[in-house]
């Protein structure tokens, strides 16, 4: 691949990536007032509220949701994991905010800012192992969120990652973040981290070839099975995509 395609890239990436830093009134008028919320509507249960997801990790992009906070409940929460979900997207109901359900979190706007608030209960001692619900599903899952954060964060993928999380929202895919990410680590292990266009071909032809049948488990719990979150028809659509964006002859034709 030609440093031309390296730095077409490179300047999509830049386009869209977000750093994680959170300015004042993003701070002031969006993440206070939401943990006002849900520091009324969790009491005594409440163990601590904190930024994860894209911010955390580095990967966010101004096409997706702005911002995740990880809502960390006691270990001896008296309720099911369900009763919890169901009960914060009820109380954020009477607060005005229409959540949407989405798979473990609640999509909100608050100041024309997307926040997902994902609720968890804690595992008992001195862990960052927490209990989800999981609703596409009706079941749970075991996991640890800051290992996530920083297994990504030193990567040494982030660009790949952005590009792959730009791609996706591009042609209107569904893929989960973590799901994402994790494909996008395994896909390219060993690869250079130098040559940009050639590993995001890669990835394309990753997704062409084996994505479909590989299962990705969570690093934090081998029980999770990560590859689950999406249907084989969610996947095939991925799939598809990736054959089509490998069919083009100009990268503005794949990502843009």
């Amino acid at each position: 691949m030609s440093l031309e395609s390296d730095n077409y890239l490179a300047r999509v990436a830049s386009k869209y990536h977000i750093g994680s830093a959170i300015d004042s009134l993003t701070q002031t008028f969006v993440i206070n007032p939401l943990k006002k919320i849900i520091k009324e509507w969790a009491g005594e249960f409440l163990y601590d509220i904190y930024l994860s997801g894209s911010r955390a990790k580095g990967t966010a992009i101004t096409l997706s949701s702005d911002l995740d906070l990880f809502i960390s409940l006691r270990h001896d929460t008296n309720y099911s994991l369900k009763e919890i979900y169901n009960s914060l997207a009820n109380y954020l109901t009477e607060c005005g905010l229409k959540p949407r359900k989405q798979n473990v979190s609640l999509g909100v706007q608050k100041s024309g800012m997307n926040v997902d608030l994902v609720p968890a209960k804690k595992r008992p001692g001195h862990t960052n192992y927490h209990s989800l619900y999981l609703n596409k599903r009706d079941s749970w899952t075991q996991t640890n969120v800051m290992e996530h954060i920083n297994l990504v964060k030193n990567s040494g993928r982030i660009t790949e990652i952005v590009l792959l999380k730009i791609w996706r929202k591009l042609h209107n895919l569904e893929f989960p973040s973590i799901y994402l990410e994790l494909t996008v680590i395994e896909a390219l292990k060993g690869k250079s981290k130098s040559n940009l266009s050639e590993n995001f071909l890669f990835l394309l032809k990753y997704l062409q070839d084996e994505f479909v049948q590989k299962t990705i488990i969570d690093p934090a719990n081998s029980s999770n099975i990560i590859s689950d979150d999406l249907y084989k028809y969610e996947k095939e659509a991925i799939r598809k995509k990736a054959i089509e964006s490998l069919s083009q002859k100009y990268w503005e034709d794949i990502i843009w």
